[in-house]
């Protein structure tokens, strides 16, 4: 009974420690281009990199490199500050090749991470789904 007992304490924590990572790690992409121009899969890494943070996108082979600043929910209000294991929503610039653009991501209850991007000059959005690997 303490050993089963023992072992459900640490699968809590464990999970408990997961939930409050921050965007850091390696993820599996979905997504839909803005306009509802098709829908993609691929992978992204998000690192802290000082203040900031690195992400790496690389879908369908093209890479895309972008900077991120995270904020944290602090009693309903999103706090900005540096790079934090407490963030909770990232806003993202990013680039590839000539074309630029800006995403927003925010942590949900699953540990998946939502959100919408859109590149310079666009007037439409797509969506993205990050799922820890």
């Amino acid at each position: 009974m303490f050993k089963s007992l023992s072992i459900a304490i640490i699968a809590l924590f464990a999970l408990t420690i997961s939930s409050f990572a921050g965007p850091e790690g390696t993820y599996r992409v979905t997504g839909t281009n803005p306009g509802g121009q098709g829908e993609y899969t691929g992978t992204v890494s998000v690192r802290q990199t000082g203040q900031t943070y690195s992400v790496i996108w690389n879908v369908g082979g093209v890479k895309y490199t972008g900077t991120g600043l995270g904020a944290e929910n602090r009693q309903g209000y999103s706090t900005m500050g540096p790079a934090s294991a407490n963030d909770s929503s990232i806003a993202i610039s990013y680039i590839s090749g000539g074309s630029f653009g800006l995403a927003y991501y925010v942590e949900q209850d699953d540990g998946t991470w939502r959100g919408i991007w859109t590149y310079g000059g666009s007037d439409k959005i797509g969506t993205e789904i990050w799922t820890r690997r």
